[in-house]
C-alpha cells in the first residue's frame, strides 16, 4: 500500500483511529479529516508512535456543515485509493441540527458523507477508490421515513440514529451500484463494528445533559466482563476488510446479535435491499446537499 492515500473521517478516536493505524502500518500515506484540531494532532501523534514512519495529514472537515465540506474536497488534489467514511455520533437525547438545519444524526452520519463522497468523486475515479461507510447493526430494524427525513414531528434518538445508519447503508450499495452502472471504477461496500467501545457511547448521548448518560458507564462495565462488547482491534476488522473486497457487500461480526465475534461478510439487511426507496433517498440527499453525482466533473 505504499503508493496508495487513504482517507478516514473520524480518525481522531475509537475505529477511526484503529483503522487508520492500521492502514499506516500497511504502508498508506493518510489523510486524516477531523473537526477538532487537538484531537486530530494527539491522534497522529499516536498513529507515529506505533508507526514511526507514517506519513500522516491533518485536514480540516466538520461533517455537519456542507460549506466545511466542500472546503475540504477543494483541498484535496490528487487520487484517493480508499475512502472510509467513518465519522458519526449517536442518540442526543434532545433534537439538535447541522449547520444547514438537518437533524444532527442525519445530517452528519449520512448527508455529510453523501456530499463528501460526491465532491471527492473525479479523486476516487482517477484512484478507482474502495469506499467504506460504516453503517450500524441498528440499520436491521429502522426504516427511511421519508415523510420527516429531519425528525421534526417527533424526535426519537435511537430511531433517527437507525435511520441515518440505514442511509450510510443503502447509500454504500447505491453507490457501487451507479459505480457499475457509469463505469466509475469505484468499488463501495458497508461495515459494522459491533458493539464496539469508544466514545460514541458517551459523546452524543452527552449531548445537551447537565449529568452524563449512564449509557458509557454500562458499556465499559459490560466490556470488562467480557459480555456482548468488543475491543476496537475486534471491531475495526469488518471495515478493514470492507477495504479489500469486491462490491456491494456488507461486513460485520459473526456472533450472536452481531455484537461481537469474527469480522464477516453479513446478508445485507432486508430494509437496505429496497432498490426503489435507494434511488429515492439518493435523489433526495442530492437534493438535500446540493451536490448531484452527475454534476461533479468525470476524472
Amino acid at each position: 500500500m505504499s503508493t496508495k492515500l487513504a482517507v478516514v473521517t473520524g480518525a481522531s478516536s475509537g475505529v477511526g483511529l484503529g483503522l487508520a493505524t492500521r492502514l499506516a502500518a500497511g504502508g498508506a500515506e493518510l489523510l486524516l479529516p477531523v473537526r477538532d484540531p487537538a484531537k486530530g494532532e494527539a491522534a497522529v501523534a499516536r498513529i507515529r508512535a506505533e508507526v514511526p514512519d507514517a506519513r500522516v495529514t491533518m485536514g480540516a472537515l466538520d461533517l455537519a456543515s456542507l460549506d466545511s465540506v466542500a472546503a475540504f474536497a477543494g483541498t484535496v488534489d490528487r487520487p484517493i485509493d480508499l475512502l472510509v467514511n467513518n465519522a458519526g455520533l449517536m442518540a442526543p437525547p434532545v433534537r439538535q441540527t447541522t449547520a444547514d438545519g438537518f437533524e444532527l444524526q442525519f445530517g452528519t452520519n449520512h448527508l455529510g458523507h453523501f456530499a463528501l463522497t460526491a465532491r471527492l468523486l473525479p479523486q476516487l475515479r482517477e484512484g478507482k477508490a474502495h469506499v467504506t461507510t460504516m453503517t450500524s447493526s441498528a440499520a436491521r430494524s429502522a426504516k427511511i421515513n421519508f415523510e420527516d427525513l429531519q425528525s421534526t414531528g417527533k424526535y426519537a434518538a435511537i430511531k433517527a440514529y437507525g435511520q441515518s445508519k440505514l442511509a450510510n447503508l443503502m447509500f454504500a450499495l447505491e453507490l457501487d451500484r451507479r459505480s457499475r452502472d457509469a463505469e466509475w471504477g469505484i468499488v463501495s461496500n458497508a461495515a459494522h463494528p459491533g458493539t464496539t467501545l469508544t466514545g460514541l457511547y458517551a459523546a452524543g448521548p452527552n449531548l445537551g445533559r447537565d449529568k452524563p448518560a449512564r449509557l458509557e458507564a454500562i458499556m465499559s462495565r459490560l466490556a470488562r466482563w467480557g459480555v456482548f462488547v468488543q475491543g476496537v482491534d475486534q471491531g475495526l476488522l469488518p471495515a478493514l476488510l470492507a477495504t479489500r473486497a469486491a462490491g456491494g457487500r456488507l461486513y460485520g461480526p459473526d456472533g450472536i446479535g452481531q455484537f461481537t465475534g469474527k469480522a464477516t461478510e453479513l446478508a445485507v439487511y432486508k430494509p437496505a435491499r429496497d432498490l426503489a426507496a435507494a434511488d429515492r433517498l439518493w435523489d433526495v440527499s442530492a437534493s438535500l446537499t446540493g451536490v448531484s453525482f452527475g454534476s461533479v466533473p468525470a476524472a
